[in-house]
């Protein structure tokens, strides 16, 4: 699947200048809709909008915090891995991957929401082609229809439900 050019500029834009797109999601502001793939009352897991690979996710706690050493608990930290965790095991089963990256992104200069990507590599993709190329949108992103994007969120959500917590 090849990858089509992203408007990295005008992403970094929006992070920085813009409203929190998590928090306008969760509020459910229709210009941040995202494909949902599991939620409790504490946390979310839902598709990337960029996706470098198929089944690119995030996760994040529900409230707007942005510092995981002081705006969190332990036993909150372990309750969003717990759930970082679940979906990689669903991942790994829906796309058969060779490896789950996760990553812990963002600043407060932008994207500051305390979130994590959690991202199935498929199996095959050369070395070089892998861990921090493989998840660089300035690499390109895939494309997918909202059909498409609807269907994987679908399948991702029914393995994550299947998965004993």
């Amino acid at each position: 699947m090849s990858r089509q050019p992203f408007d990295l500029a005008g992403h970094v834009e929006r992070s920085r200048n813009g409203p929190c797109f998590i928090c306008e999601m969760i509020a459910g502001n229709p210009d941040y809709a995202h494909h949902v793939i599991a939620r409790d009352g504490d946390s979310i897991a839902f598709l990337s909008k960029f996706p470098t690979q198929p089944g690119y996710a995030l996760v994040c706690p529900t409230a707007h915090v942005e510092d995981l050493a002081e705006d969190i608990s332990p036993a909150q930290y372990l309750a969003l891995h717990a759930v970082v965790h679940r979906l990689a095991r669903a991942l790994k089963q829906v796309f058969d991957a060779e490896r789950i990256y996760v990553l812990s992104l963002g600043s407060q200069q932008g994207n500051s929401h305390l979130h994590w990507h959690v991202v199935p590599l498929p199996r095959g993709v050369p070395y070089e082609r892998q861990q921090y190329h493989a998840l660089m949108a300035e690499h390109g992103v895939l494309e997918f229809t909202e059909t498409e994007m609807a269907a994987t969120a679908a399948m991702i959500a029914a393995a994550y439900a299947a998965l004993e917590v």
